[in-house]
Formats: C-alpha cells, sequence, structure tokens
C-alpha cells in the first residue's frame, strides 16, 4: 500500500518519465530530419567527442548511453558503415575494442549540436505549458 509520500514520489516519476519521452521523440525527429542521425547516433557522437582522444571502449560508452553491449555493438556498426567511427583493439587487452570518433563523425556532431541545443529547449519550454510537468522542469532547470 502506497503511502502519500511514496504516490507523490511516483506521481513525480512518472511525470519525468512522461517529460523524457516526449523530450526524446522532439530530438529523435529533429535530428533525422536535419541531420540524418537517430537520437542514439548522436548521443554516441557527443560521447565520444567529449572524450579524452575521441575514444572510449566499448563497454565505457555502453554504460554512458544506458545501453547493453549488444545494442551499442550494432549502434557502433552503423556509425563505422557511415564512416563516423572506427573501432581499435586495446594494446594492453586483447578483449578491449574501442570506438574512436572520425573527424568526419566529429564534423557531424558539431553540424548537429546547434540543432539538438535548439531542439531541446523548445521541447523543454513546451512542456512547462502543461502545469505538472512546469513543476518537474523548475527543479530540473533550477
Amino acid at each position: 500500500m502506497a503511502t502519500s509520500t511514496g504516490g507523490s514520489e511516483e506521481r513525480r516519476w512518472h511525470l519525468v518519465v512522461a517529460l523524457c519521452g516526449r523530450v526524446e521523440r522532439e530530438l529523435e525527429a529533429g535530428l533525422l530530419r536535419h541531420h540524418g542521425l537517430g537520437l542514439s547516433e548522436y548521443r554516441a557522437l557527443a560521447e565520444l567527442a567529449g572524450a579524452a582522444d575521441g575514444e572510449l571502449r566499448m563497454q565505457e560508452l555502453a554504460d554512458a548511453l544506458s545501453l547493453n553491449q549488444s545494442s551499442v555493438s550494432r549502434l557502433i556498426g552503423r556509425l563505422d558503415v557511415a564512416g563516423l567511427t572506427r573501432r581499435e583493439m586495446c594494446p594492453n587487452d586483447r578483449r578491449g575494442v574501442y570506438t574512436a570518433i572520425t573527424e568526419r563523425g566529429r564534423d557531424r556532431w558539431r553540424d548537429a549540436e546547434p540543432s539538438y541545443a535548439q531542439t531541446l529547449t523548445r521541447a523543454l519550454d513546451h512542456a512547462a505549458t502543461n502545469r505538472d510537468l512546469d513543476a518537474v522542469l523548475h527543479a530540473l532547470r533550477g
């Protein structure tokens, strides 16, 4: 049986999930329409662009994207084929695989970043018109 605090927390959590879903749909649509990138592809490029030397172990990338190893392997496979990333073996650990952003991938990420930021702001501003979501947004932006 939920207490009033638990019910309130549950309600806030559902609002956060709804907000994330709404914002992610808008981000995905904008990235696909203007840059030919899916949201996970954009996030992978952003993580790699921000990493030291532009590379991460596959498991590190999986953790950063909250994806499992198999999903990240397929994602990086698509980015490799497009010439946006490349895989490299870890010189110290033959089982370790790195993925690195290419210059083409870095350029694609740089081109998409302003659009991503504008779409994110617009989606959050739109969500703020919903009274329930406005409280969640206020806490996130505060």
